[in-house]
């Protein structure tokens, strides 16, 4: 999600956060009370910062996560994917979209537009 919609969704990425250690991610980092922020990555030459949703470790591996959620600027939030699924490549970590009901046909949407492959984490 960008940095707009964060506020409408904080109660979503709280249950994103509550999955995944119920899942057994380690480390989890998350823009919420009681977590530390997760890395945010700056292009240079503008003032565009990304910074992932939720970033964890399970097994040794890095993961980064991101909510998909129906946007006012869906541009902005397929840049930040492409980012994000081209980082997590060149780390050798992986890049994960969460996403939950009613939101599923956007997503798919975006994810055809931008030729990616990905499966999605549901979460009702």
């Amino acid at each position: 999600m960008i940095a707009i919609d964060k506020e409408n969704y904080q109660e979503f990425l709280s249950q994103s956060v509550h999955y995944l250690e119920n899942r057994g991610f380690k480390n989890i980092k998350a823009d919420l009370d009681g977590y530390e922020t997760p890395k945010s990555f700056v292009k240079k030459g503008s003032d565009i910062t990304i910074t992932p949703d939720i970033v964890a470790e399970k097994m040794g591996i890095k993961h980064y996560f991101d909510l998909s959620l129906k946007s006012e600027k869906p541009n902005l939030l397929k840049s930040k994917w492409m980012f994000l699924d081209t980082l997590s490549k060149m780390k050798s970590s992986r890049f994960k979209i969460i996403t939950t009901k009613g939101h599923y046909k956007f997503t798919n949407s975006m994810l055809d537009d931008l030729n990616m492959d990905k499966n999605m984490i549901k979460i009702n």
